[in-house]
């Protein structure tokens, strides 16, 4: 697969089978993230990694999922993440991480996709209680948490409409609709 059709297949899955993942394959995950460049080569990111039921059920209670979707809780029991990556910043390491999270966490969710791995990454973290629920050590600060599991549904790129909504949906058949702005829309001339 090229690199644009690896991009174009990376969707941000909501709803997943419940096919397991092990724990190498998280490892090979954030050994992409490893490798991503890092502001002054730094390298202020760690990472939890979680394939058990238990430690995931605690990340996910500490999760929101798609906020345009305002009538959705998220995944139902038998549809969520069989996997979790948790990315960190160790502020031992750097006062900041930058923009790195965000490098590394797309290296690992293409790395996913690659794999057949559906992933979706989530910014909307109750921070505080999910730090106190996995014992996370103060030195740490979450960063973002990617939610791993084999697809189990599909999302459809369209165009973005002549009124401007790029807000993400379910069509009647329960297919996800993302709208993408047009290249001609993207580059300022």
């Amino acid at each position: 697969m090229n690199i644009k059709d690896l991009v174009t297949a990376t969707r941000s899955y909501r709803r997943f089978k419940q096919d397991s993942i092990g724990v190498d394959v998280l490892r090979e995950l954030v050994d992409l993230g490893r490798l991503s460049p890092s502001g002054g080569n730094l390298q202020p990111l760690r990472y939890m990694l979680s394939c058990d039921a238990e430690t995931n059920a605690k990340i996910f209670q500490c999760t929101a999922w798609a906020g345009y979707l305002v009538d959705w809780d998220g995944p139902a029991e038998g549809e969520r993440p069989t996997a979790y990556i948790i990315i960190l910043h160790d502020k031992e390491a750097a006062n900041s991480a930058g923009c790195d999270h965000g490098i590394a966490a797309q290296s690992i969710v293409l790395g996913a996709c690659e794999k057949g791995i559906g992933a979706c990454m989530i910014g909307s973290v109750q921070r505080k209680e999910l730090a106190a629920e996995l014992n996370i050590d103060e030195r740490y600060k979450i960063m973002l948490v990617i939610a791993l599991g084999v697809p189990g549904e599909e999302v459809v790129l369209e165009d973005v409409d002549d009124g401007g909504n790029i807000k993400y949906f379910r069509d009647d058949n329960d297919v996800h609709h993302v709208p993408k702005y047009t290249l001609e829309n993207l580059i300022v001339k």
